[in-house]
C-alpha cells in the first residue's frame, strides 16, 4: 500500500494537450487550443508547452494511441511540466492510467473550468452550485492519485488521497455531502423564486444578456444600467446573475439581468448545476445574445450559446442578437460578412458607444408586445386567480355577473398561458377544469 499524502503545493506548470478529431479543421482544433490556454491563465498557472495531436478515434487506455502518449508525456517532462492538461474530456480510468504512467498530475478541461468556477463563486447559490459540480465529478475519481477534492487537505487539484482503506468512506462522505448540497440548492431557489414572485407583482417587462464568456456582457450591462459590475479581460468574470432596472428613452421602466456565460464544450454537470441560475434567460421576456464580433471563432461561439439555450428551454424566446466589440472590426469587408451571417443584428461597442442608440430603440419597438390587455371570465369556484391577476399583472377593471368575475388585466406574455383557459370568448367562459 503506498502512502499517499498531500504533496507540498498543487502543480503550478502547465502542459496543454489538445486533440484534433477526424471532421474537425485543424484550425477549430487550435482555437480551442487557444480557448483552453486562456481558461488556464485565468486559473494563474504556468503554461510551459502545448501540443495537438491528430487522432482518429478514441483509444481507451490512454484517450490517445499509446506512441502519443509517450511521446507526450516525455515532452511534458522536459519542459518540466507538473501536470497535463486535456482539452477533451477524460474518463477516471484513463486519468489513473496516465498518473501511474509517468506519476504526472493530469486534470482535463472540465476541472480547470470546475476549478475557476469555484475560485470566482460569490453568492451563496453558485458556490452551492459550484461545489454540488465539483463533488458529482470527484465521487467517480476517488481512486485516483492526483485528487481535484480532498477533504483533509482542501479542495484543488494536486491533492493526494487519503489512501484505499479510506475509499468506501470517501464515498459515503461525498454522497452524503452532494444530498446535503442539494437540500440546501432548493431552499436557495425556493427564497430566489419568492424574490421573483415579488417582482413580478409589477409586470414590468425583462430581459436578459446571454452569451459566450468574455464577449463583453457584463460592459455592454454596464452601459445600460450604469451599475458598477466587475469587468475582466477574462473568461468567466461574472458567475452571479445581476439584476437591475433601467428606463428607455420614452420612460418605461426594464428590468436586465447580467447572466454567467457560456462556452465551448461546457460540462454538463455545470449546465446542470446552473440551471436555477440561467432560470432568468428562461423566464424573461426576450434575451440579448452578446457576440464578439471580433473574435474569428465568432460563428462556433454563437451556436454554443444557441445550443445550450436549448438545452435550457430559452431557444423560444424573442431574441435580440449584439454584435458586440465593433469598434475591433475596422474592415468593411469583414463588416459586411458579419452583417450576412447575422442579418437582425446591431454592431456595438460597449466600449465606445456605437450602436447603443440603436439597441436601445430596438429594445423600446419590443415592449409593446409584451404586455397584452386580455378580458378573463373567472368562475366563483376559481375566484382565486383574480387575486394572481392583481399580483403578475395589473387588474384594470372587475365586473362581477352570474356565476363568477369579468376580469380585464394587463398580463406580461409570459403570464398569458398561464390565464388561456379563462380568456373571454363570444361572451362565454370557458370550462374551469380546462387548465
Amino acid at each position: 500500500m503506498i502512502d499517499l499524502k498531500p504533496t507540498s503545493r498543487p502543480p503550478r506548470r502547465a502542459f496543454l494537450l489538445g486533440i484534433q478529431w477526424r471532421r474537425e479543421s485543424r484550425e477549430q482544433a487550435e482555437d480551442l487550443l487557444d480557448e483552453l490556454a486562456q481558461l488556464v491563465d485565468t486559473l494563474g498557472l504556468e503554461i510551459v508547452g502545448r501540443r495537438l495531436l491528430r487522432v482518429e478515434r478514441a483509444q481507451p487506455r490512454f484517450l490517445v494511441g499509446s506512441g502519443q502518449a509517450e511521446e507526450t508525456a516525455d515532452l511534458a517532462l522536459a519542459q518540466k511540466a507538473e501536470v497535463l492538461i486535456f482539452d477533451d474530456p477524460i474518463s477516471p480510468g484513463q486519468q489513473r492510467n496516465w498518473e501511474k504512467f509517468r506519476k504526472l498530475a493530469v486534470i482535463d478541461r472540465e476541472e480547470v473550468i470546475l476549478d475557476i468556477f469555484a475560485r470566482r463563486a460569490r453568492s451563496r447559490e453558485a458556490r452551492l452550485q459550484v461545489e454540488l459540480a465539483r463533488m458529482e465529478y470527484t465521487l467517480p475519481r476517488l481512486t485516483r492519485a492526483w485528487r481535484h477534492l480532498e477533504r483533509q487537505a482542501g479542495a484543488g487539484f494536486g491533492m493526494t488521497g487519503a489512501g484505499e482503506t479510506q475509499l468506501e468512506t470517501d464515498r459515503r462522505l461525498v454522497r452524503r455531502r452532494i444530498d446535503q448540497l442539494r437540500r440546501e440548492l432548493r431552499e436557495v431557489r425556493l427564497q430566489r423564486a419568492t424574490r421573483r414572485a415579488r417582482r413580478l407583482r409589477v409586470p414590468t417587462p425583462h430581459a436578459a444578456i446571454v452569451g459566450y464568456t468574455n464577449a463583453g456582457k457584463s460592459s455592454l450591462f454596464r452601459r445600460l444600467t450604469g451599475e458598477e459590475v466587475p469587468v475582466e479581460d477574462k473568461l468567466f468574470a461574472t458567475l452571479d446573475t445581476t439584476t437591475r432596472p433601467i428606463r428607455l428613452s420614452d420612460g418605461r421602466p426594464l428590468l436586465l439581468t447580467d447572466t454567467v456565460g457560456f462556452v465551448r464544450k461546457l460540462p454538463h454537470g455545470l449546465v446542470e448545476s446552473f440551471k436555477a441560475t440561467l432560470e432568468e434567460a428562461v423566464l424573461s421576456d426576450f434575451l440579448l445574445h452578446v457576440v464578439d464580433a471580433s473574435n474569428r471563432a465568432v460563428d462556433e461561439m454563437a451556436n454554443t450559446t444557441r445550443d445550450v439555450l436549448a438545452d435550457l428551454g430559452a431557444d423560444l424566446r424573442r431574441i435580440v442578437t449584439v454584435l458586440n466589440k465593433s469598434d475591433r472590426v475596422a474592415d468593411p469587408a469583414r463588416r459586411a460578412t458579419l452583417a450576412r451571417r447575422f442579418p437582425e443584428a446591431l454592431f456595438v461597442s460597449a466600449a465606445t458607444g456605437e450602436g447603443l442608440d440603436d439597441l436601445r430603440a430596438r429594445l423600446m419597438d419590443g415592449m409593446p408586445s409584451m404586455r397584452k390587455r386580455v378580458e378573463l371570465l373567472i368562475p366563483q369556484a376559481r375566484y382565486a386567480l383574480v387575486a394572481e391577476l392583481h399580483r403578475t399583472g395589473e387588474v384594470v377593471e372587475v365586473r362581477h355577473e352570474g356565476e363568477g368575475a369579468r376580469v380585464t388585466a394587463l398580463l406580461a406574455t409570459k403570464s398569458l398561458p398561464r390565464f388561456r383557459p379563462f380568456f373571454a370568448r363570444d361572451g362565454a367562459t370557458r370550462r374551469a377544469g380546462a387548465e
